[in-house]
């Protein structure tokens, strides 16, 4: 594929005004930071109309192409990937945008069995692709930090320029919305109930620590994309997405970096370890020593980090694998957290989806040893994760890419959406604790969805058990 032109655009528009115009298009995208610093969260990025879609369930891969020119066949989908970026590879441009062209989506939790030999057992009552990923040759870039747009293109760079120059759809209006109301796939004991069965694990030592999740759904009557305009303005994130890809929609609010490939440089930054915010500057500061300070936290922060360490040895060169910021504390909108950056130098011929293979799925939303926690998340937790702890993110077709984690993410079906929190499991752990956890992992998005306001508290009356 040839090297596509970049056009820096005049007009003063901001991401959300672009999301606007694309949003009902085919397979919109919006790869949406909230900038931290100058490294992470500087640039975000949208497109619509691929002119490819990969999407399967299993090993059952459908590729779509415009005008209904459908292909239908069996295969492991991370190699049909690996084959279509091989085809439209092309070299990276010097000082060029992060990402101009290639291929953005998600990666379910639920493709674990192409990397894994794992037993299947829960339900999938979701039926969502396992992955879908648009084939984009036009995306438009924002510049955080500059406050600057560009549109990378060929023979669609006039297109876009149109679309950018019809004006603002609209500005949204983020007053209340009608409270939600939540379903759960546990009561309140019976999530105690298996953080118990987890610990008996530990206590026979077949794994050191596991993550566990419970899944909430709700009805909504809201466009889904609008939804996300609230869930972004209530809880920004530095890995924040919408994908409006069909019958189903992706809206997250990541604070997680999955992994980010630029040449042969390759960084994960897992997180492990949390509080609440404070309702004060003081009580803030007082949570954040709290988690610093705390042992049982600190522990399990290492466990995931020795585990994310050996990942990227499979696909770096030998001793390159640093812990570059250990355990550091950052702050996000509803929660404090412990994040790490590990990183490493790639072997010569590493491409992104073996970095994916090698890595997926992440340690922090699986457990210690990796293998034996997804078996038993697989037991206890009953129905599949879906795109849950998966990935989303962008893979450029000069082979650079970069994907959050799957948490702090609603996906939209029908008039209904599930999210999904959960928390590491260790023997120590106290299970009224660990579901109050997911609450505060959860804020934020009952927040967008109208249940956490000034007046409305979250409690038995606003949640049932399914």
């Amino acid at each position: 594929m040839a090297n596509p032109a970049i056009e820096k655009i005049r007009k003063k528009i901001s991401p959300i005004e672009i999301f606007h115009l694309l949003e009902d298009r085919p397979y919109v995208f919006f790869l949406d930071s909230a900038l931290t610093d100058a490294k992470q969260g500087r640039f975000s990025f949208l497109g619509c109309d691929p002119f490819l879609v990969f999407k399967s369930k299993g090993a059952a891969i459908t590729l779509e192409r415009p005008g209904g020119k459908n292909e239908t066949f069996t295969a492991n989908p991370f190699a049909v990937l690996k084959d279509i970026f091989k085809q439209y590879g092309r070299k990276a441009l010097p000082r060029a945008l992060p990402f101009t062209s290639g291929g953005v989506g998600y990666f379910s939790y639920d493709m674990k069995g192409f990397v894994e030999n794992l037993r299947d057992s829960a339900v999938d009552d979701l039926g969502v692709p396992d992955c879908i990923m648009g084939f984009y040759d036009t995306a438009i870039v924002y510049d955080n930090l500059k406050h600057k747009t560009y549109i990378a293109g060929g023979n669609r760079l006039a297109e876009f320029k149109n679309i950018l120059s019809t004006g603002i759809s609209r500005r949204d209006n983020l007053s209340d919305v009608p409270a939600a109301r939540l379903r759960s796939n546990f009561s309140k004991p019976g999530y105690f109930k298996v953080i118990k069965k987890a610990k008996k694990y530990i206590k026979k030592g077949d794994i050191y620590q596991v993550n566990l999740s419970q899944r909430f759904e709700a009805d909504i009557d809201i466009k889904p994309s609008r939804l996300y305009s609230r869930l972004r303005t209530i809880s920004p994130a530095p890995f924040a997405a919408y994908l409006g890809f069909g019958d189903v929609a992706i809206l997250s609010s990541s604070p997680e970096r999955f992994l980010f490939k630029k040449g042969r440089y390759i960084e994960t930054r897992p997180i492990k370890g949390t509080r609440p915010r404070g309702v004060t500057k003081d009580g803030d500061e007082a949570l954040s020593r709290e988690l610093s300070l705390s042992a049982k936290d600190n522990a399990e922060h290492i466990m995931i980090v020795d585990l994310e360490r050996n990942d990227l040895g499979r696909i770096c060169d030998y001793g390159t694998v640093k812990l570059n910021r250990p355990a550091a504390i950052e702050k996000f909108s509803n929660v404090i957290h412990m994040v790490s950056t590990v990183s490493g130098r790639l072997k010569k011929d590493a491409t992104p989806i073996d970095c994916l293979m090698a890595s997926f799925p992440g340690g922090s939303i699986t457990g210690a040893p990796k293998v034996r926690a997804m078996e038993i998340i697989e037991e206890l937790e009953g129905v599949k994760r879906s795109v849950y702890t998966g990935a989303v993110g962008y893979i450029s077709f000069d082979g650079n890419m970069d994907t959050s984690v799957v948490i702090r993410t609603l996906i939209a079906k029908g008039k209904r959406v599930y999210f999904s929190v959960g928390g590491g499991i260790v023997a120590d752990s106290d299970p009224e604790a660990e579901y109050a956890e997911t609450i505060d992992k959860a804020a934020g998005i009952m927040k967008a969805l109208g249940i956490c306001t000034p007046g409305r508290k979250f409690g038995k009356e606003a949640v049932w058990q399914l």
